[in-house]
């Protein structure tokens, strides 16, 4: 039988290897990898090709909402469960639009990730029961098909680049780190501040923050 291959993503090792030596008691199951952020975890996900990505919400370089998103991009089989010490329906919502079908709290995850891993392994969602309660409040109130959030008027490479200047990047650093000029960088920059009607560097990761593009 086709083991169930696994991808955990963390920035603490401590949590990695905490979760990898959960995962790994149950016969037929395997993590095939680890990664610190979510730029790595997209680079691995492409590579590996895992049936679940175990995705930790806050990390540094890229978060786990555009991480999701890219990996769903990339792989549509890949499933998702995102692992969050957030509780709001705020982060709820964004968890489901970014394409993961699975969001359990961290506090929860003791007794339901395997419970979790088992249900997406069969393609099917799992939310824990507190976040499944948030969900249910959503659609019961048309919140899950409300009009477009602000994060949603950003291109994949604007929320990157709003996630690195949130962290105290300069744009030269962003620069580089993309591999694009530091001239694009700026444009970059100018079009995220005009798009979301910003006007400093503290009012950008303030918004950052309240849009869990970074952790506070």
């Amino acid at each position: 039988m086709k083991p169930l291959r696994m991808l955990v993503v963390d920035d603490h090792e401590v949590v990695r290897k905490g979760l990898r030596a959960l995962l790994e008691t149950k016969e037929g199951w395997e993590v095939c990898g680890e990664a610190a952020n979510g730029r790595e975890a997209v680079e691995k996900a492409s590579e590996y090709r895992p049936d679940v990505v175990l995705l930790d919400l806050g990390m540094p370089e890229l978060g786990g909402l555009e991480a999701a998103r890219q990996i769903v991009k990339i792989n549509p089989e890949t499933e998702i469960l995102v692992l969050t010490m957030h509780e709001s329906e705020q982060t709820v919502q964004e968890v489901y639009k970014a394409g993961a079908r699975g969001c359990l709290l961290k506090s929860d995850a003791g007794r339901e990730l395997v419970a979790a891993v088992e249900a997406l392994s069969r393609h099917q969602p799992f939310f824990s029961s507190r976040v499944a309660r948030m969900l249910s409040e959503d659609f019961k109130h048309g919140v899950a098909t409300k009009a477009v959030m602000a994060p949603d008027l950003l291109t994949p490479r604007e929320r990157e680049i709003i996630q690195m200047l949130a962290e105290g990047k300069s744009v030269k650093e962003v620069a580089s780190a993309l591999n694009i000029t530091v001239k694009t960088a700026e444009t970059h920059r100018t079009n995220i501040m005009r798009k979301l009607d910003l006007h400093s560097t503290s009012e950008l990761v303030r918004y950052a923050i309240r849009n869990n593009i970074v952790a506070p």
